[in-house]
């Protein structure tokens, strides 16, 4: 049998070249582009290839109903907010949530953060206007800046550069909290202190109360607690800029394939899933573990189609699927796709973003979404899964670490006036500090029931 050289591997990597690549800046300057490449492709990995075969390993887990995911952070990171204090609040909160499902539901967790590298969005337009004046659509921090000015709409190779520095900080504070204390197990009371108190933040310190009784028994029964200093804790993004993902794509020297370094997991969405397209060709030849977000319309064969591109040799944990639904759509549309790939026998992990499904306007003009409405999702995901025997395997949504005020409800009862307090996202509405708590207790509750 013929082994494929590293050249072939390399020429197959840029085959998505030839194809349509949807959501893709204009860039102004092809040199400017060409030289930006150059020096990220010369640049050190963000990851390592074993740490994504680790997760590849832990979702297929999640597949099979031993683990679940919980993936969450940002809708779009910026540059401006990369500092040691909000990162540390987004993995805080990641880590108490994770607390909470293992505590209900006697499960290990796998945690992953939408952390060092969301700096791209898609968008429903190339331009937007205002007054009369059109201009670029912002498309996150990589490509361009959210001040509505020409200098700063048009889209800037050098901002790739600028995003994989940051990145690479961010990643240092992120290994930083997860392996050098502040993520052992015995400081789930610290993690909560200087939040108000509310339901949600009193309900979190009784559970603490459980976990710190059960360490104190089994610290009297001589267990070694080393294993609770650090935490395994992944990072996420969109594989959207492609001219970014493909420069920091490396092959592996221990077994010739290649890996998307920017990340240990990178997700096609919604708008860039097409089975002919470049997003689709490009992530089939890595050997990271990825995603597909599945929305309202998404075809079973559009599902089976995408399992043959992407994973066609059968690897549990290579595939995971995250449908985007709605509260209104989830019961109806989750259920064929769920039973095609049931009876097709393929390895895929399902997940749920009940976030995007669920994007609404309020009466004062403000882009959010009712708590109430996500939860429902996720009820309805779960009810999916339980009716056709199958692993409702994690959780994917937009969250901060800040007590900010973008998303309608919770035990706050933000309000449409409420909005206005702290709106800080620049796209998508985020969950705060409080309402993902209350959302990871009500999923332990329904994790527990499966």
């Amino acid at each position: 049998m013929a082994t494929t050289t590293g050249a072939e591997i390399t020429q197959g990597l840029d085959a998505f070249r030839s194809l349509v690549a949807q959501q893709q800046p204009t860039w102004p300057d092809a040199a400017a582009l060409a030289d930006v490449s150059a020096r990220l492709a010369a640049s050190a990995p963000l990851v390592v290839p074993s740490e994504a075969d680790t997760l590849r390993s832990r979702l297929a887990a999640a597949g099979r109903g031993e683990a679940f995911l919980l993936q969450g952070g940002d809708c779009a990171e910026t540059f401006a907010d990369a500092n040691a204090l909000r990162i540390r609040n987004k993995v805080r909160t990641i880590l108490q949530m994770a607390v909470i499902l293992t505590h209900g539901a006697s499960m290990p967790v796998v945690k992953m953060g939408r952390l060092a590298g969301q700096y791209a969005k898609p968008r429903s337009s190339n331009d937007e206007t205002r007054d009369g004046v059109t201009l670029p659509a912002y498309r996150g921090d990589m490509v361009n800046g959210h001040a509505f000015t020409p200098e700063d709409r048009v889209p800037d190779p050098e901002r790739l550069m600028q995003a994989y520095r940051i990145s690479s900080a961010t990643l240092n504070v992120v290994r930083a909290f997860t392996g050098g204390g502040f993520a052992d197990l015995r400081q789930v009371h610290e993690w909560n202190r200087g939040f108000m108190r509310n339901p949600a933040y009193a309900r979190y310190e009784s559970t603490a109360a459980e976990i710190d009784r059960a360490i104190r028994f089994m610290k009297a029964c001589g267990v070694d607690f080393d294993a609770l200093r650090t935490v395994e804790f992944f990072v996420s993004h969109e594989a959207l800029i492609l001219d970014y993902e493909r420069s920091l794509t490396r092959i592996d020297s221990r077994s010739g394939n290649a890996y998307d370094t920017s990340g240990h997991f990178l997700w096609i969405g919604e708008r860039t899933r097409q089975l002919d397209g470049a997003h689709v060709d490009f992530l089939s030849r890595v050997a990271n573990p990825i995603g597909v977000k599945l929305g309202p319309t998404t075809a079973p064969d559009d599902a089976l189609r995408l399992i043959d591109k992407l994973n066609p040799d059968a690897i549990p944990g290579r595939l995971t699927f995250i449908t985007r639904m709605g509260a209104g759509r989830i019961r109806d549309a989750l259920p064929a796709l769920v039973e095609a790939v049931r009876e097709s026998g393929a390895p895929v992990t399902w997940v749920t973003d009940p976030m995007h499904g669920n994007t609404i306007t309020s009466d004062s003009g403000y882009k959010t979404r009712r708590l109430e409405d996500v939860l429902d999702e996720v009820r309805g995901f779960f009810e999916v899964h339980r009716a056709l025997g199958t692993v409702p395997g994690g959780l994917h949504v937009e969250l901060t670490g800040d007590d900010v005020t973008e998303v309608l409800g919770g035990s706050e009862e933000i309000d449409d006036a409420g909005l206005a307090l702290r709106y800080e996202t620049l796209v998508d509405p985020r969950l705060n500090h409080q309402q993902s708590l209350e959302m990871a207790f009500q999923v332990a509750e329904m994790l527990q029931a499966r």
